[in-house]
């Protein structure tokens, strides 16, 4: 008896958050969904329009494949970093961990003004290019300055994951193989880096998922050939004011991102990525 009154006082502390959850998250969902198949008519003439046009679904195949190489470069650059950080004295390490968190603290929208002016025809990489006798490297309204605005946002949410697993790791198991014969390298890549893998699991699929939404960055640093699907929403909505085909493409991301996950947990276990199993 005593705890059927336990579980139900537990339960109405957490009606309050379930309403939250209904009206914040599921309210605007089903909202959207139900545009998307009536606005301006009902019917599915909004997915029609999409899958029917060759430019609709090569954004989408441009923004999956943004993402992939701003995940790929994000890791390959948060990795090293993170092991570093295991490394260094708690000084330094201290220092390396500010240097992460600072851009925690400065607008979106500034820093990408930011790198804006120094990745201009005459901004201060073109400047040195040229002072050392190169020619001006474009890097501004194309992939690359995209890939380099995106990369300098997500890679605190790739060091912060691996650092988090590396610190976990015995470091005595690298003594350990290296006392028994084996070279470093072989140790560190046999032993300490399958380690890290629930790490580096989280922080790609963090970066991942999080870079298929990306804006404003892709809007001011990539051209016409850029355009993501986060900014067709925006075009659709402000622009031409087609609320229907834009809840469209929303629905249509989210489900996309969602059979990905779905995969994705077939390969790797999300719960333990995520600290959520052992």
């Amino acid at each position: 008896m005593d705890g059927r009154i336990a579980g139900r006082r537990w339960g109405s502390l957490l009606l309050p958050l379930v309403a939250f959850l209904l009206v914040v998250f599921v309210y605007p969902l089903v909202g959207m969904l139900a545009r998307s198949v009536t606005d301006p008519e009902p019917g599915m003439g909004n997915y029609t329009a999409f899958f029917d046009s060759p430019v609709y679904a090569g954004v989408l195949a441009n923004t999956f494949l943004t993402a992939g190489l701003v995940t790929l470069v994000t890791i390959l650059l948060g990795f090293p970093y993170a092991y570093l950080m295991t490394l260094a004295t708690p000084f330094w390490r201290g220092v390396l961990m500010a240097a992460v968190l600072v851009p925690f603290w400065t607008s979106l929208l500034v820093r990408t003004f930011a790198w804006m002016l120094v990745l201009r025809d005459t901004g201060v990489v073109n400047d040195v290019i040229t002072a050392l006798g190169g020619e001006p490297v474009p890097l501004l309204r194309n992939l690359a300055g995209v890939l380099i605005g995106m990369v300098q946002v997500m890679l605190p949410f790739a060091v912060l994951p691996i650092y988090a697993t590396m610190r976990t790791i015995d470091r005595r198991l690298l003594q350990a193989a290296e006392g028994l014969g084996a070279r470093p390298v072989f140790a560190f890549w046999r032993i300490y880096a399958p380690l890290t893998l629930p790490g580096v699991s989280a922080a790609t699929l963090l970066v991942f998922v999080s870079s298929l939404g990306f804006y404003v960055t892709p809007a001011l640093l990539g051209g016409p050939k850029n355009v993501m699907i986060g900014e067709l929403i925006v075009q659709q909505l402000s622009g031409v004011l087609r609320w229907g085909f834009a809840s469209a493409l929303a629905v249509i991301l989210l489900v996309v991102t969602g059979v990905l996950l779905l995969l994705a947990a077939r390969v790797v276990d999300i719960r333990r990525m995520l600290g959520g199993g052992r």
